[in-house]
């Protein structure tokens, strides 16, 4: 691809404008540069100039040409009135034998539609367009907005491979930097939200380094920053992660700046900041995102099982159709665990694994992990194992760091419940070794904690203190909101994993270990 500079080229422009009126074609590579440079007042005074010079120079095509990368630009501004406008009044202007332009005007068309929530009919307009389409650029504005409208209407296969198609075009170098950049921020966001995180990986790489060729680039660099920060994350580059996300805070404007302080929250909260994760979570709500999974995350962190089951709860009842709902279920399943909850648990998982049966080996892991949590929780450490070990080449396909560890330290506590405890000790370890790697603070210390507890969950760590004041299930039940059955088997499995047979003796063992 070609590098440019964009300064270079706006103080050229704009010095020779000012010594003497720029012909219209360089008004409209004005236009261009000031929208790289994020100049955006200025964007449609120029395309406005270029076409009405064109007019009056007689170049009714070219003319017609600068009205529809003014309407574009309008559009992309939510300006959607004055984008009608003026494509109203060109669109009587377009001879009919000029194909092309004809394609231009009926994608601008498909677009009103689609921006206004109406994919069925949208989408044969984009696909009409696609086939009138012969320049690069118009090319690729029709097959993203096909695929726009594709997943819009449940096609996610379909969705994905129109979206390919647009990027071909765009990764040859042939489409100009508004359409580039809308096509990279389209595709990422796509794959993001439909767990394509493979993909999502090679395009965010792909980003990267087109907005490396563009000196000067404003715009797609906020949005697309939250993106890179996720798979950054993902990747297990946390600081690196960090410092996208608070470039993302800087540049992205208010009402949209929510995802990059949800993601700062994230990050805090996985290296155990949690006054800090506390505080990022705050911003991110105000600004209007959904603080969910991560801010119930925290509560439980924090001790505050109540205050993360109704927060999860109320996101998951708000929006059954959320794209964050595979999230959302996994963090219920790891609530509800701690809890000593298996039938919210088993309910959680079982509806994680309808999500897994598309092709998205992230959500195959994910509710392959839940699945063998649930599992473990329940007694059932040999049923768990195969899913675990699933879970964790999965992982480690998908360059996963964090979640591997996760995975082997449910892997370890299988093997323990298995009587084999040298497998348990090097899946522990193993598992220490990629904390400490990630500086996950909160899950070390977790982790280091394995050995004094007794591998016993937070809940049941809060019975076992209870019980060692000589309360019974009942008493115990009435201070922490369970009920008597609940407590019970609680009480049941603490018993198990300590390897004592009363209360007498797990007291004994809470008051050894220093947990009273």
């Amino acid at each position: 691809m070609e590098q440019y500079d964009w300064p270079a080229e706006y103080a050229e422009l704009t010095a020779a404008d000012r010594r003497s009126p720029l012909p219209p074609a360089d008004l409209d590579r004005l236009a261009v540069a000031a929208f790289v440079l994020g100049h955006d007042d200025e964007v449609a005074g120029y395309r406005e100039r270029a076409f009405e010079e064109h007019l009056a120079r007689g170049e009714v095509d070219l003319a017609i040409r600068s009205a529809f990368w003014l309407g574009f630009h309008l559009m992309g501004r939510g300006e959607f009135a004055r984008a009608a406008g003026w494509r109203a009044r060109v669109e009587r202007m377009i001879p009919a034998e000029n194909i092309e332009l004809t394609g231009m005007f009926l994608q601008a068309d498909a677009a009103t539609r689609m921006m206004t929530g109406d994919p069925v009919t949208a989408l044969p307009r984009f696909e009409q367009a696609l086939e009138l389409a012969t320049e690069p650029s118009a090319i690729a504005l029709a097959a993203l907005g096909r695929g726009r409208c594709l997943e819009m209407l449940g096609r996610r296969t379909e969705a994905l491979t129109a979206l390919d198609e647009t990027m071909v075009h765009v990764t040859a170098g042939r489409v100009g930097p508004e359409v580039a950049g809308i096509a990279y921020c389209a595709v990422i966001d796509l794959c993001m939200r439909l767990y394509d995180v493979r993909r999502a990986q090679e395009w965010t790489h792909a980003l990267t380094g087109w907005c490396d060729l563009q000196s000067g680039l404003v715009p797609y660099r906020g949005v697309c920053l939250v993106h890179r920060a996720q798979i950054l994350q993902l990747r297990g580059a946390w600081s690196e992660a960090a410092g996208a996300a608070e470039d993302a805070c800087r540049r992205l404007a208010p009402g949209a700046v929510g995802s990059a302080w949800y993601q700062l929250a994230e990050l805090a909260r996985q290296r155990g900041r949690y006054a800090e994760a506390d505080q990022a979570y705050q911003r991110a709500g105000s600004e209007g995102a959904e603080v969910q999974p991560g801010l119930a995350r925290l509560r439980a962190a924090q001790g505050n099982h109540a205050s993360a089951i109704a927060g999860l709860e109320r996101a998951l009842a708000e929006d059954p159709l959320a794209p964050t709902r595979p999230a959302l279920l996994a963090a219920r399943v790891d609530l509800a665990v701690d809890c000593g909850d298996l039938e919210a648990a088993r309910k959680a998982a079982a509806e994680l694994n309808e999500f897994a049966r598309v092709d998205s080996p992230y959500l195959e892991a994910l509710a392959a992990y839940c699945d063998g949590a649930v599992r473990v929780a329940g007694d059932d450490a040999r049923g768990a194992m195969p899913l675990l070990r699933r879970a964790w080449m999965l992982w480690q396909e998908l360059e996963m760091p964090y979640e591997a560890a996760r995975t082997r330290v449910l892997v370890g506590r299988a093997c323990g419940a298995l009587g084999d405890g040298d497998a348990e000790q090097m899946e522990l370890a193993s598992a220490r070794a990629a904390f400490e790697q990630l500086g996950a603070l909160a899950d070390l210390a977790a982790l280091e904690g394995t050995g004094q507890t007794g591998g016993l969950s937070p809940r049941e760590l809060e019975v076992l203190r209870l019980l060692a004041t000589g309360i019974t299930n009942r008493a115990v039940g009435e201070q922490l909101f369970l009920s008597e059955r609940t407590v019970a088997r609680h009480v049941s499995n603490i018993f198990g994993k300590l390897g004592v047979s009363s209360r007498a003796a797990a007291t004994a063992y809470a008051y050894e270990k220093g947990l009273v």
